[in-house]
């Protein structure tokens, strides 16, 4: 096996002993990474271990750079990868700390390491939940209008109840205006209730309550619209289930196509070899 394809199938594919300890160890930077982003964010931790966190930054950041050359270098089309929804973010996860030197402030996009932790759904052979995932947005698709009929009639009867508290309390119990009054009305109605309004008379108490009980009522009508809808999806994924056929982590080295069969030689999308 060259040294290209043997970089390939260590850097791009999770199903080889090598390939997954260099994801393990690419995951583990990542989550190291990110959790120094965010001490450096905290004055005191950071006035103390400013140095540590530097140097702890270059050698990720170092890391990430040789990384990204050899995912260049181990594709047939690197372009491919490079305008490729992972080559976007592995790029924007290896510059900011070269920018920092040009652009102050900038070294906070290192945050953006984040979105790189999405490669665990390869390495712990997740790539089935995003089936379940998938049936979720369809229930939501298709629950959509529905559940904006739904919005519209709390927002009606937000505004018709912040009125009728704004008149009812006024501005001594802090109802200094409707557009406030409506503010109490939606943070009770969701029962969120931050307490920096509260009626003060025995009517808008009694409102008030009204509203609370509603609140708990409202919650539940949109769990149940998607439920209903998710489950209809359901039905309809296990009466398609004897389809579906086991996928792994391979990579086509020619365009970068992944989930092949097991045991496929071919890849599905261009024909090369894999």
């Amino acid at each position: 096996m060259g040294l290209r394809n043997r970089l390939h199938e260590i850097i791009y594919e999770a199903d080889t002993p090598m390939g997954k300890l260099f994801d393990l160890v690419l995951f583990f930077l990542i989550l190291l990474s990110v959790v120094v982003v965010m001490l450096e964010s905290v004055g005191h931790i950071d006035a103390k271990y400013h140095d540590l966190f530097l140097k702890i930054e270059w050698g990720i950041t170092l890391f990430f750079t040789l990384e990204y050359i050899l995912r260049i270098v181990s594709v047939k089309k690197p372009f491919r990868y490079i305008f490729s929804f992972y080559g976007l973010i592995d790029l924007l996860a290896t510059i900011p700390l070269y920018l920092s030197y040009i652009f102050a402030g900038s070294q906070v996009l290192l945050a953006v390491r984040a979105f790189r932790l999405l490669r665990v759904f390869r390495i712990l052979k997740l790539v089935k939940f995003l089936g379940e995932a998938s049936q979720l947005s369809k229930a939501l698709r298709a629950s959509r209008a529905k559940i904006l009929v739904f919005v519209y009639t709390v927002l009606i009867l937000s505004v018709i109840m912040g009125t009728i508290m704004y008149q009812i309390e006024g501005e001594e119990s802090g109802f200094t205006s409707i557009p406030r009054s409506i503010y109490w009305t939606i943070v009770t109605l969701t029962t969120v209730g931050y307490g920096d309004i509260a009626p003060q008379t025995t009517l808008g108490q009694f409102i008030a309550t009204i509203i609370m009980v509603m609140g708990y009522g409202i919650i539940a009508v949109p769990t149940g619209i998607v439920t209903v809808e998710y489950a209809k999806h359901s039905g309809e994924k296990k009466t398609s289930s004897e389809s579906y056929v086991h996928t792994n982590t391979q990579a086509c080295p020619n365009c970068s196509v992944e989930n092949h069969r097991d045991g496929a030689k071919y890849c599905y999308n261009c024909g090369d070899l894999l």
